[in-house]
């Protein structure tokens, strides 16, 4: 069709009745109105049945007291009171005219009168859809639903669920998964929620997006009692809320189950996988030593999971070529398959010589093999490496940054030899008197510090006024919490051409070609061991550091005066 009916050539011509409801206005298109066209958006209107203005049509064109009213009564007629074509009670009167007798009674009159009745014939006091609601009935019939639920803890019991479903929120909106949570148990989490925004000065943001998240977790319990896991919470990294915020609330109300596996355990298991199942068996014997220690005799500290996987990474060619030729446990091995599988020389033989050795010393003091045949081995010790100074470029660049956060990292990298592990544990109550305690001792701060220090913490009262962390250095997610920044967020800050164990060796060099190698100068200042000292001393007799300059014929300025 090309023309509408009121553009219709020689019109407007009458549109004809709705195919389906019969109306004859707002005609729509293929026969239908615009109250029945599936692709049509039409307005509010009148409810069919109490004519009370606001009915929609995702619910048939009736209020929500209209919905329930004919799910509760079928029978269409003319009411006996107002004459109206409605669905009718038992008394045959519709929902207007009773809402009409509930409204008489509320002022003053115990039952309609026959003045009231006439007035129904000739006209009535029309309504908003959806505003009769039970709290104004009167608390002697139905008592009002309180504002505010009251908190319960979760129930001692737990329900067992029947099966686990895999939850996403991809294909959700947060608000309305936010709202199946039980009110009076969230209600209980609440308090936990107000406590740490209290204790962390979270914004108004943050604290919003932290009691989203905990109300979303809490809809996923379907049971009293059921505990949440760490998967669970997990999902909200999909929706980008604060996740680690939410963990640390719930396990502080106890509805959190510790069941997270390391991450250096589930990726030890997909390294052993392919062994025998007595050599894995052994592997996660050590692996469990290495991880949580041992406070039996013989007893023994736990170890870093960067430990645990360089020997493990080092280890696993041995073990996989053994598992090859058919050992199926490592109390088969002898020193003559450590010597075949070692590589002949380099650093490879001496890293793989310290894995297997790792794992066979505990394993032979826990008993689980008869002896330890790595300690018949010689694998030697790696060439120890020849620090070169950096490209001034690079360091100056980083001093002069724009960025304050760089430019301090570089400088107390640059100027005291801080690691990585100092700066991330740093704290305000370090910085004092212009000087900083570390490690039991008390460093003076160079000037060009002292000035990138206070542009730094200028910077730091500007981004993060109110927060609780001590630490010196925050990002956006630590300023919420009391954690400390980690090791790859000060070498990005640092840049691609910079780390702090490179500035770290620089500044040691450095300080060895301005003292004429004096060993003990050097461990006595950066409080460092004799043989870490004697490293640096040792490379000044490298070709590339004993070039003639004017004033020093045996070798070049010092890198921090070039600066």
């Amino acid at each position: 069709m090309e023309f509408c009916y009121t553009c219709w050539p020689g019109g407007p011509v009458t549109p004809p009745p709705c195919l389906r409801c019969g109306s004859t206005r707002l005609y729509y298109a293929t026969g239908l109105c615009e109250r029945c066209h599936p692709n049509a958006i039409p307005p509010p209107d009148s409810c069919t049945n109490c004519l009370a203005w606001g009915a929609t049509r995702h619910l048939g064109w009736l209020c929500k007291g209209c919905l329930s009213w004919t799910h509760k009564y079928t029978h269409t007629a003319a009411c006996t009171l107002c004459g109206h074509q409605a669905v009718l009670d038992a008394s045959r009167i519709c929902r207007l005219c009773r809402k009409q007798t509930l409204l008489s009674r509320n002022t003053g009159h115990r039952a309609p009168t026959a003045h009231w009745q006439q007035g129904c014939r000739t006209g009535q006091q029309l309504f908003f859809a959806d505003l009769f609601s039970s709290r104004h009935r009167g608390a002697a019939i139905i008592p009002p639903v309180p504002l505010r639920p009251e908190p319960t803890p979760p129930p001692a019991h737990r329900q067992l669920v029947l099966c686990d479903a895999v939850r996403t929120l991809r294909r959700r909106g947060t608000e309305g998964l936010a709202r199946r949570a039980d009110p009076h148990l969230a209600a209980w989490v609440e308090q936990f929620t107000r406590e740490e925004a209290i204790r962390y000065s979270w914004s108004r943001d943050t604290t919003w997006r932290v009691r989203t998240g905990v109300n979303i977790v809490l809809g996923f319990l379907q049971t009293p009692g059921a505990a949440l896991t760490a998967d669970d919470v997990a999902v909200l990294r999909q929706v980008n809320l604060p996740h680690g915020h939410v963990t640390a609330i719930l396990e502080r109300a106890g509805l959190l189950t510790s069941d997270r596996v390391p991450a250096v355990i589930t990726w030890a298991e997909q390294q052993i996988t392919a062994l025998p199942p007595a050599m894995a068996g052994q592997i996660r014997a050590w692996l469990t030593l290495m991880h949580e220690g041992s406070t039996s005799p013989p007893r023994r500290h736990p170890r870093s999971e960067t430990t645990i996987r360089l020997h493990l990474h080092w280890a696993m060619p041995a073990l996989t070529q053994w598992a090859a030729t058919g050992k199926t446990s490592l109390r088969e091995i002898t020193p003559h398959d450590i010597r075949t599988a070692l590589p002949p020389t380099g650093a490879t033989r001496t890293q793989m010589g310290q894995g297997l050795r790792s794992i066979f010393r505990l394993l032979k003091a826990q008993r689980l093999v008869f002896t330890d045949p790595a300690r018949q081995v010689s694998t030697g010790f790696p060439a120890p490496t020849i620090p070169m100074p950096l490209p001034v470029e690079h360091i100056r660049a980083a001093l002069d940054s724009a960025d304050p956060a760089q430019a301090l990292l570089a400088a107390l990298a640059a100027f005291h030899a801080l690691t990585a592990q100092q700066i991330q544990h740093l704290r305000l109550t370090d910085i004092h008197d212009s000087h900083l305690d570390v490690d039991k001792r008390r460093v003076p701060l160079a000037e060009p510090v002292r000035q990138r220090l206070a542009a730094y913490l200028h910077h730091r009262r500007r981004h993060w006024p109110t927060t609780a962390n001590p630490h010196l250095f925050l990002h956006f997610r630590t300023a919420t919490t009391t954690a400390h920044v980690g090791h790859r967020w000060i070498n990005l800050r640092l840049g691609p051409h910079l780390t702090t164990r490179a500035l770290r060796n620089d500044r040691l060099l450095d300080e060895a070609l301005a003292t004429d190698g004096d060993a003990k100068r050097l461990g006595d200042l950066f409080h460092i061991s004799t043989r870490t000292a004697q490293r640096f001393t040792h490379s000044l007799e490298h070709p590339d550091l004993r070039t003639p300059t004017p004033g020093h014929p045996s070798r070049p300025p010092a890198a921090r005066r070039r600066l």
